[in-house]
C-alpha cells in the first residue's frame, strides 16, 4: 500500500483558515512518492489555493502538479455549473480543449464530480497539458482540485491511480476534534 506524504497534515491545518467559524476542510492524502513541495499558496476572503510540485522539481519543470482550491462560502453552485466554470476556463487557453465526465456523486453526503480536461498544446503555457478534475461540495465551501500532467491526454492507470485519491478524500470537521 501507498504511504502518504505528510503534506496531507500540512493541508489540513493550513485549510482550517477556510471558514474559522466552520473548522471545514477537505483531507486528501497526497502520495509521497512525489515528495511534494509548495509552489504556490494564496489566501483571501473568497478562496485558498495551493499547487504542489514533486520536490525536486521546478515551475518551470514539473511533471506532474496538485491543486487544490477552496471556494469559502460558496454552497448552491452545482455540481455542472462548477465543471462547466472550469470546462469554460480550459478553452479560453485551447479552443480545442476536451471535457469528459467520467463520474459523478450526487447522493453522497458531499456530492462530487470527477472529469478530465485533455489539452493538445496549451496555447498560455506552450506544452500540452491535461487534468484530472475533482470537485466536492462541503457544507460552507466548494472544494476544487486537479492533477495535471503535460501530456495531451492521460492515460487510463493515471485515471485510475488519482480517482481513487481524490474519491477517498474526506471532508473533515475540525470543531469536533
Amino acid at each position: 500500500m501507498t504511504k502518504f506524504f505528510s503534506v496531507s497534515l500540512f493541508l489540513l491545518i493550513v485549510s482550517t483558515s477556510l471558514s474559522l467559524k466552520s473548522q471545514e476542510s477537505l483531507m486528501i492524502h497526497w502520495p509521497e512518492e512525489y515528495g511534494w513541495k509548495v509552489l504556490n499558496y494564496q489566501e483571501n476572503q473568497q478562496n485558498h489555493l495551493l499547487e504542489l510540485i514533486p520536490g525536486n522539481e521546478t515551475a518551470e519543470n514539473w511533471s506532474i502538479m496538485g491543486f487544490m482550491m477552496s471556494l469559502k462560502g460558496i454552497t448552491d453552485a452545482s455540481l455542472d455549473q462548477l465543471q462547466a466554470v472550469y470546462y469554460k476556463s480550459a478553452k479560453e487557453y485551447n479552443e480545442n480543449a476536451k471535457l469528459t465526465l467520467l463520474e459523478k456523486n450526487e447522493e453522497d453526503e458531499f456530492p462530487w464530480i470527477l472529469f478530465k480536461i485533455e489539452n493538445q498544446y496549451f496555447d498560455g503555457l506552450k506544452h500540452d497539458e491535461s487534468q484530472l478534475w475533482f470537485i466536492r461540495k462541503g457544507n460552507t465551501s466548494v472544494y476544487s482540485n486537479f492533477v495535471a500532467v503535460k501530456e495531451s491526454k492521460l492515460k487510463a492507470k493515471f485515471i485510475n491511480e488519482w480517482s481513487a485519491i481524490f474519491k477517498a478524500s474526506q471532508i473533515v470537521d475540525l470543531s469536533e476534534e
